[in-house]
């Protein structure tokens, strides 16, 4: 049977807050009448410190949080209370920082060879085909000529492997081309100890194993098993032969100084630029990620790197302790994370409820539109409430007020777009700057399909790349969820008001481009397609959906939310600032349609993704009836901080509407801690 929490009290684990000090907190939290804890994930992390959802080990529960011996003294105390755990899983994507990812670490030393290149959805054959067969790795704090010739790329060999250092970031070299360093300058050992000396002999041998292993590019699962074995068997001798021969291991590290040349001197840099070019990666300036990133990321952040949960044996791998705990009755729900970041968020959801052997409480981070439903195909018990959230606040907005608050807000800042202006202005810039390479990537894909067919073949790439722009601005929901299984009316009516938006946007659209990709996002394709088309048309679909999320949630959440002041407490997640307040009447009618539709979603407040806290809200929504008092008091402020607004070219710096959101958060924080308040505006 389902256990249904009846209230959760959300833990944020972390160093300041174990599994022991989760423990010695259920007592209290069952005299507060909560019935189960809902934890931050606590797998292992890439980061130390971490707020949990940068996963870098699912099979390990996270040292800094005490261990497995430790959560089970924190189960057990729930357990003695016949209290429930809800966990936050973080399926979309894992952390890859700080050298903890042994997945991704593979991956980069073995490229497609790797057991992992599929774990990772990486764009093996990406549009820059230079990057055929490499990973770009958007690592550098400068252009990479600049930090090779600084001498800050550093080859060293550490425990038998050969790798390059960036401060504190490693690459790891490819075990075929160690052959490359070891064999450096061979000759000149050979005439020092003698060319039969068992040392230059053994080293010799070395020589040729490593260059004899496949190629990174190899992918024939025979190969790929044979290199992994002969790498290690190679990396056993190579310690053994360092360990044995203080000679061999001068001859190596004299090799080494060689590769890492002189800092200034760019000839001497010529062999270590010439060995980082052999491998399956390329180091480069993090600035590059925007427009030339090959692996898909959680939004735009280069150290969270998406995974295939699609393929069975990533969600066995990603599921095999969280499941085991679940079995045990440790765990009896899950919050799955970011679900629109899957290429199939149904299948998962399918698949999570047969896995443990039974059915669990499962709730959803689905952030719902104005007017959204959850989808039916769902194994889900409902969303984790966002839309509650938004509608429970609308309450306390006073309606009444509206057009007075819009005129002291059109009055301060003179020319105000409508906020779907904004928001579309917004994913817009996402798509021109941050999540380029996304988009460029999808218009290449339908610039393929497109020319399969003479009704098609002659939009151009530069045409479907605007024309995609435009309809991915104009989406009225974070994306659809067309499958394998067909499209829903509910999609297929997204589609159209996205695709005749997009339309009135661009004057001068060829009409025929947003016909024929409309027909291209609803799978109807011309009557003799073939099977091969039609799959590749599907996948084409699917992928866009996993980029639309994206662009909405750094769009709306982190740009256009802070675009529009009108009454920041309206600004929130799954939110509509738009909408002035909520009556009484609304607020039953949407919460009891909710009850009907979902009756064990979670009901919440505040979440840790709020961009205010429940009495932030509440005080400034208080504005909302005193308009005319608010004016006043904005207007003196306004006066009195004149002369402290800077010229930042050409421009007074902060301005109006960023004026109005500090006096807004002021009111709202009272009293402030300054050093907080700047690092929030700053942000």
């Amino acid at each position: 049977m389902i256990r249904v929490p009846r209230a959760t009290y959300r833990l944020q684990l972390g160093p300041g807050l174990t599994f022991d000090d989760a423990a010695a907190l259920v007592e209290y939290l069952d005299a507060l009448g909560i019935s189960d804890a809902y934890t931050s994930p606590f797998l292992e992390t890439a980061t130390k410190g971490s707020h949990g959802y940068d996963v870098a080990d699912h099979d390990r529960l996270r040292d800094e949080l005490g261990g497995e011996p430790a959560f089970q003294r924190f189960a057990a105390a729930l357990r003695a209370r016949d209290m429930g755990l809800l966990v936050d899983v973080v399926p979309n994507h894992m952390g890859i920082a700080q050298n903890r990812n042994a997945w991704w670490l593979d991956v980069l030393e073995n490229g497609p060879a790797s057991p992992h290149a599929s774990t990772f959805d990486i764009d093996w054959r990406p549009v820059k085909t230079e990057l055929t067969d490499k990973v770009l790795l958007p690592v550098l704090g400068d252009q990479y000529g600049a930090v090779l010739d600084r001498g800050e790329l550093k080859l060293g060999l550490e425990d038998g492997r050969f790798l390059v250092r960036y401060f504190d970031t490693v690459l790891p070299i490819s075990p075929r081309a160690w052959s490359r360093i070891l064999g450096h300058r061979i000759d000149g050992l050979a005439a020092s100890l003698g060319a039969e000396h068992a040392d230059v002999v053994a080293l010799k041998s070395l020589i040729t194993w490593f260059a004899t292993l496949p190629s990174h590019t190899d992918k024939d699962p025979e190969r790929v098993a044979a290199r992994r074995r002969e790498k290690e068997v190679g990396r056993e001798k190579l310690i053994a032969l360092l360990a044995a021969s203080p000679a061999v291991r001068a001859f190596i590290e004299d090799n080494i100084r060689f590769f890492n040349g002189k800092p200034g001197d760019a000839q001497s840099m010529e062999p270590l630029d010439a060995l980082l070019s052999d491998q399956a990666y390329r180091a480069a300036y993090w600035r590059v990620a925007g427009e030339e990133i090959n692996y898909r990321r959680f939004f735009d952040i280069n150290e969270l790197a998406a995974i295939r949960m699609e393929e069975p044996e990533v969600f066995e791998a990603t599921h095999r302790l969280l499941f085991r705990l679940v079995r045990e009755g440790a765990v009896t729900g899950l919050r799955i994370d970011h679900p629109d970041g899957l290429y199939d968020p149904a299948d998962y959801f399918r698949r999570l409820q047969a896995g443990p052997g039974g059915e669990i409480y499962v709730v959803a981070e689905k952030i719902l539109a104005p007017g959204e439903q959850p989808p039916e195909a769902w194994a889900t018990a409902g969303t984790t409430g966002y839309e509650f959230l938004n509608l429970l606040n609308g309450i306390f907005v006073d309606r009444a007020q509206a057009r007075a608050m819009e005129q002291n807000y059109a009055r301060l800042i003179r020319h105000r777009p409508g906020f779907t202006e904004i928001v579309h202005d917004c994913k817009r810039l996402i798509m021109e700057t941050s999540m380029a390479a996304e988009l460029n990537t999808l218009a290449h894909r339908l610039n393929t399909i497109s020319e399969k067919h003479r009704a098609s073949r002659d939009f151009t790439l530069g045409a479907l790349t605007r024309a995609l722009r435009e309809v991915i601005a104009a989406f009225p929901v974070y994306r659809t969820y067309v499958t394998s299984e067909g499209i829903t009316d509910r999609d297929r009516e997204y589609v159209r008001r996205a695709i005749a938006t997009a339309r009135r946007q661009v004057a001068s659209a060829d009409a025929s481009i947003y016909d024929w990709l409309e027909r291209v996002l609803t799978l109807d394709a011309p009557e003799r397609t073939s099977e091969a088309e039609r799959r590749e048309r599907l996948d084409f679909v699917m992928r866009f959906q996993q980029i639309t999320g994206p662009v909405t949630a750094k769009g709306f959440e982190d740009t256009a939310l802070y675009r529009f002041n009108r009454l920041v407490s309206l600004n929130d997640v799954g939110g509509d600032p738009s909408r002035f307040g909520v009556t009484l009447a609304e607020f039953h009618a949407e919460n009891a349609a909710r009850g009907r539709r979902s009756p064990h979603a979670l009901s919440a407040t505040a979440t840790h993704d709020t961009k205010r806290g429940e009495d932030m809200r509440a005080r400034i929504n208080v504005l909302s009836e005193i308009p005319e008092e608010w004016r006043r008091h904005v207007a003196l402020w306004q006066r009195l901080n004149r002369r402290q607004r800077a010229m930042v070219d050409g421009r007074a710096v902060p301005g109006a509407n960023t004026e109005y959101l500090i006096y807004q958060t002021l009111v709202g924080a009272w009293p402030v801690d300054l050093a907080r308040l700047r690092e929030y505006l700053l942000k």
